[in-house]
């Protein structure tokens, strides 16, 4: 559970957050939003029950707890998916499509990990990361 928490993590800051991505893969908006609710949650949670403790409402207590519990899951969920998602394997498509921009990277003289024979979405984020550092050309074509 939290080794898929930390992958997660590193799939955050491993996926090239580009606008040509958005409608491809669904990891831009899972990022976003699973940054979003990071920063904001925490605050809800307080707030819901700071508000019934402030309010001497302690038998509206369970629910603001339950509220309170659900606002800081919502950034646990978003890491548990990326972090899944990560480990996948790509599909057929997409793992040709992997091996063509990796061999056009590494025919160009640029350093990559070994080509994998099982691609995942962890390599995908390399290789496009890596891609739209030095050969935006070579993504042109499926953009």
């Amino acid at each position: 559970m939290w080794r898929c928490l930390q992958d997660g993590q590193k799939y955050m800051k491993e996926w090239p957050m580009r606008k040509e991505l958005t409608p491809v893969f669904p990891e831009n908006r899972v990022i976003k939003t699973t940054r979003f609710a990071m920063k904001v949650m925490p605050a809800v949670a307080a707030i819901s029950v700071l508000l019934q403790m402030a309010t001497y409402n302690y038998q509206g207590m369970p629910q603001a707890m339950i509220v309170a519990l659900f606002a800081l899951s919502l950034p646990l969920q978003g890491l548990w998916w990326l972090g899944k998602r990560r480990d996948t394997p790509l599909p057929p498509a997409l793992a040709g499509w992997y091996r063509e921009l990796h061999q056009k990277i590494t025919s160009q003289g640029h350093a990559m990990q070994p080509l994998k024979s099982q691609p995942r979405y962890k390599e995908l984020a390399q290789a496009l990361s890596r891609a739209f550092k030095v050969d935006r050309a070579a993504l042109e074509r499926w953009f």
